[in-house]
């Protein structure tokens, strides 16, 4: 059998494990990535990777942490994939060049982050955890002579007779197709979405858009994670880490009053969602204005040398956080639903498989445990890569054998509008600031059927008004739109408040229809 050809889209940690060990495996692969190869959400994770390496911790401690966290909705099967064999892939990584911080005496430096219940968060330059892994990862794809096609745009999963045969793309050479046995979607999230994100601009949803239209299944999509603590810079959002919170920074109100514990018991080290809902609320309460966080007990010398990328930037911003406490506000972060796989990551077309933000693979439920992202990258992607030698060996490229895909949502189905009616006379003229303005508002931190009910409406007008794609910001668009009316129709029918998914309408909702997200979308 000769050499089974795979594209990976994406080079995330997710994107480049799954190629090398598609490529360790015997694979022919190509990445193909959207902008220069070192360039992903990967590269701007601060906080760190999660992983029970310590004496004093177990896997069965990860998992019972990454379960609470999950607000009773995550796959317990895939949790104990990810916290059994997580300590294996942190020490691949190790093995591939990544370097970790270690103590005086040489062992690895382990944090703890708000909701874990032991010290098991490693990091690397302090807050450049993301930055030295796609170091590594980036050195070996490069040593192993793989194939990178940079800057291009994914437009479409190639399908042939029910499967995935390839994938269309465009870049500084014109549109093409790069032909395929299997095709990897590792294209990380939909940040862009929202007016606040702390998202690089590439996270447009392009991976869940194509496989929509592959009429791939979808789960959890209306839970979007919102960071609590970003600041607010004239160039854009910049993350806070979790692990900043994690060594005695507290949330601080106008009055310097600590909020924190209004909402939760374990306060600034309550579940993200809780945190992030919490400092909403108080900037309501006090007309809008930014809480603050308060690291000034930890001292300059600390706060430089454990982040010195987020010492640098805030005090390139003007602040000095060891002496005043600086304005935080919340921003979306990460979505934990996407393309619905098994736990070797086959999406239910045959051939596609998905890995990374951009896939559900249902470790995270209803809210991702810090920490747990890049660890689920590295553990999947690796599942992937190393499936697909067998499954080309088998002939029939298998489809998942899991019974909850018969329950999830396979959108696109049937051409014509449907759903909530559009009002194209009364919908803005569309711009993407419109539409992170709309998911913001509507769709954000607290939702309420009526407010979902009013972007469904203006993302279906939008919709079959018809996008111009002919650059790539404008199928850029088209990708947010067609992923926006997927979040919101999850989150329309989804009428009780868990994790990430806050309806502030609950008790009123409970009696509202329930769109499913293949009659919002379907186009």
């Amino acid at each position: 059998m000769s050499a089974p050809r795979v594209v990976v889209v994406g080079s995330g940690i997710a994107g480049l494990v799954a190629a090398l060990h598609a490529h360790e495996s015997g694979c022919a692969v190509t990445i193909v990535t959207k902008n220069a190869l070192a360039q992903s959400n990967t590269r701007y994770a601060q906080g760190g990777v999660a992983a029970a390496l310590g004496e004093d911790d177990r896997v069965e401690d990860h998992v019972r942490d990454t379960l609470s966290a999950a607000g009773g909705l995550a796959d317990e099967e895939a949790v104990r994939v990810l916290a059994t064999e997580g300590p294996g892939r942190i020490r691949e990584l190790i093995a591939r060049g990544v370097r970790f911080d270690r103590d005086a005496h040489g062992e690895l430096r382990r944090g703890r982050e708000a909701a874990h219940s032991a010290a098991r968060v490693l990091h690397a330059g302090g807050d450049a955890t993301g930055a030295e892994i796609e170091r590594a990862l980036v050195d070996d794809v490069r040593a192993a002579g793989i194939p990178v096609i940079e800057h291009a745009f994914l437009d479409d999963v190639v399908l042939e007779g029910g499967r995935a045969a390839g994938v269309a793309v465009r870049d500084a050479t014109g549109a093409r197709r790069l032909a395929a046995d299997a095709v990897v979607l590792a294209t990380g999230g939909a940040g862009q979405l929202y007016a606040h994100t702390t998202n690089p601009e590439v996270a447009t949803g392009d991976g869940i858009a194509a496989a929509l239209r592959a009429g791939a299944h979808v789960a959890d999509l209306e839970f979007v994670q919102f960071h609590p603590t970003v600041l607010t810079l004239p160039s854009g959002a910049f993350l806070v880490s979790e692990a900043v919170r994690g060594d005695g920074a507290v949330l601080i109100d106008d009055e310097g009053r600590r909020f924190a514990f209004d909402a939760h018991p374990d306060g600034e080290l309550a579940p993200r969602d809780v945190v992030a809902r919490a400092i909403a609320r108080r900037m309501r309460a006090q007309d809008g204005h930014p809480v603050r966080l308060d690291a000034t007990a930890l001292g300059a010398e600390f706060l430089a040398a454990r982040f010195p990328t987020i010492d640098g930037m805030i005090r390139a911003a003007g602040w000095d956080w060891a002496r005043e406490p600086v304005p935080v506000t919340p921003a979306a972060h990460y979505l934990m639903g996407g393309v619905m796989t098994d736990l070797h990551g086959r999406t239910s077309v045959p051939g596609l498989y998905a890995v990374g933000e951009v896939a559900r693979t249902g470790v995270h439920g209803a809210n991702r445990l810090a920490s747990n992202s890049l660890l689920e990258g590295a553990v999947f992607g690796a599942r992937a890569g190393d499936a697909i030698v067998a499954d080309a060996s088998s002939g029939a490229w298998p489809r998942p054998d899991d019974a909850a895909f018969a329950d999830a949502a396979a959108p696109l189905t049937a051409p014509g509008p449907s759903g909530p009616a559009a009002d194209a006379a009364g919908a803005p003229p569309f711009s993407r600031a419109a539409l992170q303005r709309l998911m913001w508002e509507d769709a954000g931190l607290e939702r309420t059927a009526e407010g979902l009910a009013h972007a469904a409406r203006i993302l279906a007008a939008w919709h079959e008004a018809g996008l111009p794609t002919a650059t790539v910001a404008g199928a850029e668009d088209a990708d947010l739109v067609l992923v926006a009316r997927a979040v919101v129709a999850a989150a329309l029918a989804r009428t009780a408040s868990v994790g990430a998914h806050y309806r502030a309408d609950t008790d009123a909702a409970a009696s509202a229809p329930a769109a499913t997200i293949a009659e919002a979308v379907a186009c």
